[in-house]
């Protein structure tokens, strides 16, 4: 059985790699951190280290077990292109998705210059799909060098987003999902920030997926955008 995932946007998680650092302000409520913590209290095996990042061989095979197709979100509790984690071990995570190639992968980052610089060396194939997370306008250099990866498709997670992104160039973009924070100290989301963004998918004949609007009471908040959920992804997949 894989993972199953709570998180709109996928189906199923796969960690390879556990634990991360923080990196820029999106980082400051990390869910993974305070769930690392917790496993790490509770003894279980693969957080031994907390959050330190740590490479979980034992994790590579998994995906070929999973005889089902599944939409598999990469590292949920870790950044892979982190600078922690060996070049050779990134190789054999790209080496275990291609073999267990009936499944669709998730990368997200928010270290694309790492990612960059390997990927001449990565073995992009059309089931393994490249994000960045961006929080904030500050922030949208990360999707200047997305657009550099040699992934087929190509993905935004502007969440938490933080603050209004502006004029996004889209070029180059397969789709983009938006979230409010949400948990412990979740800071607040504005409903014209969200809108900007969308209609400037629509505008672009971008897919928009709208994952939350976040705060404290998740499901409180919901995730409804003038009246409707917004579920679009890119029409590549075979899954979804």
């Amino acid at each position: 059985m894989a993972t199953k995932s709570s998180i709109e946007w996928t189906e199923s998680t796969w960690n390879p790699v556990t634990g991360c650092s923080k990196i820029s302000p999106g980082c400051k409520h990390c869910y993974a951190e305070r769930m690392a913590r917790r496993l790490h209290a509770m003894g279980q095996p693969s957080y031994r280290n907390g959050f330190n990042p740590t490479a979980q061989p034992q994790m590579l095979e998994t995906p070929l077990r999973w005889k089902k197709p599944q939409i598999v979100f990469v590292n949920s509790m870790s950044d892979l292109f982190h600078e922690d984690v060996q070049e050779d071990f990134i190789l054999e995570i790209f080496e275990a998705m291609n073999q267990a190639d009936w499944h669709t992968y998730q990368i997200l980052t928010k270290r694309p210059d790492r990612l960059v610089a390997l990927d001449p060396k990565l073995p992009w194939r059309p089931h393994i799909w490249m994000g960045v997370s961006v929080e904030n306008q500050q922030y949208t250099k990360r999707i200047e060098l997305l657009r550099h990866s040699h992934a087929h498709i190509k993905f935004l997670s502007l969440e938490p987003l933080l603050g209004p992104i502006h004029k996004i160039n889209l070029e180059g973009i397969d789709w983009v999902i938006v979230g409010g924070e949400s948990g412990p100290g979740s800071r607040p989301i504005e409903k014209s920030w969200v809108i900007e963004i969308r209609d400037l998918c629509i505008r672009k004949n971008v897919p928009f997926f709208f994952k939350q609007w976040g705060g404290f009471h998740k499901k409180r908040a919901g995730r409804l955008l003038e009246g409707r959920t917004w579920d679009q992804t890119p029409i590549q997949t075979r899954h979804l």
